[in-house]
């Protein structure tokens, strides 16, 4: 098969005492996610999408929250280590298209520097990369405030 598809999703809590990191990027708000490492949803959600194409598993069996080695990681470095399984089994990224669900803060402001920071680690063109935003408005846990949710989805190619 020369094509494959991930699909990914990530969910975290906010709350305060943490810094906020969604794509790579550290977003002034007045709380952050909580997670095992610096709980970058989006990445995360990317992670899975990769990882699931290939039927690797998900970001947990990879990088599960019961090793310290992964206490607060940076994600990127996540991205960077699940996008090297990827490239071992001859597959390329072609695209990636992603949504962030949060009702606070609003993060399309920083879209730009997430596409640009995760197209780096991809090796892909910034016009590959897709980064939209939705809230819930005001329905649930993501509508209170009380965290925030992304979607990622990713087609791959085998490289000949």
């Amino acid at each position: 098969m020369n094509y494959r598809i991930g699909f990914g999703i990530d969910f975290h809590q906010l709350v305060e005492g943490r810094d906020l990191w969604i794509g790579g990027v550290k977003i002034p708000f007045s709380k952050g996610s909580l997670g095992h490492s610096d709980a970058d949803v989006l990445l995360h959600a990317i992670c899975d999408a990769l990882l699931g194409a290939l039927s690797l598993g998900d970001i947990g069996k990879h990088f599960p929250n019961s090793d310290e080695s992964y206490k607060n990681i940076d994600s990127k470095i996540l991205l960077e280590r699940t996008f090297h399984l990827i490239e071992e089994r001859k597959y390329s990224v072609v695209n990636v298209d992603t949504t962030v669900c949060a009702e606070q803060p609003r993060i399309m402001p920083y879209a730009d520097a997430m596409r640009a920071i995760i197209s780096n680690i991809l090796r892909v063109h910034i016009d590959d990369v897709s980064i939209k935003a939705t809230t819930t408005e005001k329905m649930g846990f993501i509508g209170k405030g009380e965290g925030l949710a992304a979607y990622a989805t990713v087609l791959l190619v085998r490289k000949l």
